[in-house]
């Protein structure tokens, strides 16, 4: 957590898309019409979960017991740290790589990090998994299958920032502010671009 009035001060990557973290210039719009299965068992476009709202969006799978724990345990704290600061106008998605996964196991999961309604976890089909995976990773360096990083979706369905792998929370609060998603309000947080 970042206590109240604490001031921290860092550099935020400079580094284009071509690097895979940093800011995505041109940005990149997500595949919006892939149908996922959220964890409520509904079935919807991309689209009517992410536009129109800022969205953090992890890749992760329920039976992962390695990375994902890690960044189920990060957007938990990026949830209790924004929650008043963002007036729930930002939300966060954890979007499933394992088609095996369900609604079941996606809910079971969100249960396992105490997640909010501002946190959602879904599942697309084999191949809107391999669409909206190359969509994150175009003009990335990453051609792996399971990505840590954070990634942010604007209003228009837009990937428009890319954290490194395993970010601090001090960073994705920063990177947040530093475009305009939150206000430091009673925080002080300071970066240095």
């Amino acid at each position: 957590m970042i206590a109240t009035g604490t001031c921290l001060t860092f550099a935020l990557p400079r580094f284009s898309s071509a690097h895979g973290v940093g800011i995505v210039n041109p940005p990149i719009t997500l595949p919006m019409d892939v149908t996922v299965v959220r964890d409520d068992g509904t079935n919807s476009p991309l689209r009517k979960i992410i536009q129109g709202r800022r969205t953090l969006l992890q890749l992760m799978f329920t039976g992962c017991s390695e990375t994902c724990p890690l960044q189920g345990a990060l957007f938990a704290e990026i949830q209790d740290s924004i929650a008043k600061a963002a007036g729930g106008d930002i939300q966060m998605l954890s979007l499933s790589i394992d088609p095996m996964d369900n609604a079941r196991s996606l809910s079971t999961w969100l249960s396992r990090f105490a997640a909010r309604k501002t946190w959602v976890a879904a599942v697309p089909s084999s191949e809107g998994i391999n669409v909206i995976r190359t969509s994150l990773q175009r003009g990335g360096a990453s051609t792996r299958n399971h990505s840590s990083q954070v990634y942010f979706i604007d209003e228009l369905g837009r990937l428009v920032w890319r954290t490194e792998d395993f970010p601090s929370i001090e960073i994705v609060v920063a990177i947040m502010q530093r475009n305009g998603w939150i206000t430091s309000g009673k925080r002080s947080i300071e970066t240095t671009l």
